[in-house]
């Protein structure tokens, strides 16, 4: 299929380094009246005017702007089973400590996994999926970790790549190995790391591997025990200071990981330390919206240097929300973005997150995941709360929406 938009305000992102960091993620590289042309599900031509061959399908943007696609690169969005009936409790006044008691929080997922099949987990991703697409999002990052059972988590693992198979964006699984936990948890860790992760390895060697630093879930030295052997062969992810500091930011920088995700309870000093090194934070808004009202400091971060990237972190206890155009917009209000920084962290930076280059901005050669929204000036997509502001995806090249 050859595509050419025309007359767009074109946000290209396509100068600069990946990930944008600091002072960069301001910067989004507008063409103010545009063309792009798409072949073969790539970005063939972009600028002021281009032109296109005959038979092309030509649509006209009349002013409107044009985008990369989101990426929302960390989510829980493979899940059986529901947890509005606990959530009614918690606001009736109910703690979540007795609803934990009753078999409900994260365990009430985990039966709920372990009790589907991997046929049902994929179709309920795969609606999920259908959803975030509609809102934008082109890329998915999409975690394991309600299994806590080898076998359960290898479900959840070849159920993702099921309905990756059946969704025309991309999906990028991730291995949540140290999530929760049952039983004591050093002789749980240890089954893990001498157990679980084989056989993950053995079926998806490139994946990464990801844990939940946090009290009542996994200790920092557990963490550390997993990285330094998965780190041999995968890259690395952890969720840190969502609730309490415990000191596994200096740790994750340490080993290297990818990103440290959540940081609302994160000190000074260690977010300092975060912007000075390579590591992505990862900012989950809508889930501070939905639990306790805290948010990361992602201005901070980004004054500081450092590099910022944002994500829904759909799941369903503490953020059941799959739209990243929300996430943009609580971002600028509680974690002290600019609209422009938001968009760079949901799309150049959101795909360094993943190790994808060949999305996040407009340049040629990029994969064709591009966005039309609703809106003449950009930040009305930050302005806006609720709604949907696209009015056409394309994903791969391909009219999707």
């Amino acid at each position: 299929m050859t595509l050419l938009i025309r007359n767009a305000r074109l946000l290209t992102l396509a100068q600069g380094a990946r990930p944008r960091r600091g002072k960069e993620m301001s910067e989004l590289s507008i063409i103010p009246v545009g063309d792009v042309l798409v072949t073969e599900g790539k970005i063939a031509a972009f600028g002021a005017k281009v032109t296109a061959p005959p038979d092309t399908e030509t649509i006209d943007a009349q002013g409107r702007v044009v985008m990369p696609g989101f990426v929302d690169c960390h989510t829980h969005a493979c899940w059986a089973g529901e947890r509005m009936s606990e959530w009614l409790l918690q606001l009736s006044g109910t703690p979540y400590s007795e609803i934990l008691k009753k078999g409900g929080g994260i365990h009430a997922t985990v039966n709920a996994v372990r009790e589907a099949t991997q046929k049902q987990l994929a179709a309920n991703l795969r609606d999920r999926l259908a959803l975030m697409l509609r809102e934008g999002t082109t890329t998915v990052e999409v975690k394991s970790g309600y299994g806590l059972t080898t076998e359960a988590e290898l479900k959840m693992l070849r159920a993702i790549r099921r309905a990756a198979s059946e969704w025309p964006g991309t999906v990028v699984a991730t291995a949540l190995l140290g999530h929760a936990f049952e039983g004591d948890l050093d002789t749980y860790a240890r089954m893990v790391v001498k157990e679980m992760l084989a056989e993950v390895s053995r079926e998806f060697p490139d994946i990464a591997i990801d844990a939940y630093c946090e009290d009542g879930a996994w200790s920092v030295e557990a963490c550390v025990k997993l990285f330094e052997k998965a780190g041999k062969h995968h890259p690395l992810r952890v969720h840190a200071d969502q609730f309490t500091s415990l000191g596994m930011i200096p740790e994750a920088i340490r080993l290297g990981v990818r990103s440290i995700d959540h940081l609302e309870a994160a000190r000074k000093n260690d977010l300092l330390a975060l912007a000075a090194s390579r590591v992505i934070g990862v900012m989950l808004p809508c889930t501070g919206f939905q639990v306790d009202g805290r948010y990361a400091r992602a201005g901070f971060l980004a004054e500081q240097g450092g590099a910022v990237a944002l994500a829904t972190n759909c799941n369903p206890g503490s953020s059941p929300s799959h739209s990243m155009p929300l996430a943009i917009a609580l971002a600028v209000r509680f974690c002290g973005l600019t609209p422009a920084e938001a968009i760079a962290a949901a799309t150049v930076n959101a795909a360094a997150v993943l190790g994808l280059n060949d999305r996040g901005t407009l340049a040629v050669g990029q994969r064709a995941d591009l966005i039309l929204l609703r809106h003449k000036d950009e930040r009305a997509l930050t302005y806006e709360l609720g709604g949907n502001p696209v009015d056409l995806v394309v994903c791969g090249g391909q009219l999707v929406r």
